[in-house]
């Protein structure tokens, strides 16, 4: 679940994303078009870029972008019964501080999975470091 949150000064991948999804499906190919022919990696990306986000196989990028705004500000907008906007907001609060709450506990989880796999190549890195020195103490070189 996302939530939607108004991003006063958005990057200028959010702006290149918006500016290219008003104009269509045709500015994001012209885009990845150019893409390959200026910097052929570049071009590669921006396609791999529409394949993941979906871009190459919906409708259009420009009626989806103004569905989401359109339910957004639906969203937004007030019902007229005071108690039913502050439940409202109550709960929009709420579901945020969970979202919230749980992405951290995935992080958290990555990390310790991310700190397990670390320490298990380190211990098997240091038994074969020992196992290569034939169980030896390190030869301490004599003096001639």
């Amino acid at each position: 679940m996302t939530t939607a949150t108004h991003v006063s000064n958005p990057s200028w991948f959010a702006r290149a994303e918006g500016w290219l999804d008003d104009r269509g499906k045709g500015a994001w190919i012209a885009a990845m078009v150019l893409g390959f022919i200026f910097f052929w990696p570049l071009g590669l990306a921006l396609l791999a870029y529409m394949i993941w986000s979906k871009r190459m196989f919906n409708g259009s990028c420009r009626s989806a972008r103004r569905a989401h705004h359109r339910n957004y500000h639906a969203a937004m907008k007030t019902s007229g019964n005071s108690a039913f906007d502050a439940y409202k907001q109550d709960t929009l609060r709420r579901l945020e501080e969970e979202q919230e709450a749980f992405e951290s506990f995935l992080q958290r989880l990555r990390d310790a999975k991310d700190k397990a796999e670390f320490d298990a190549f380190m211990d098997d890195r240091t038994k074969a470091a020992s196992s290569s020195t034939g169980d030896n103490p390190i030869d301490e070189v004599q003096p001639a």
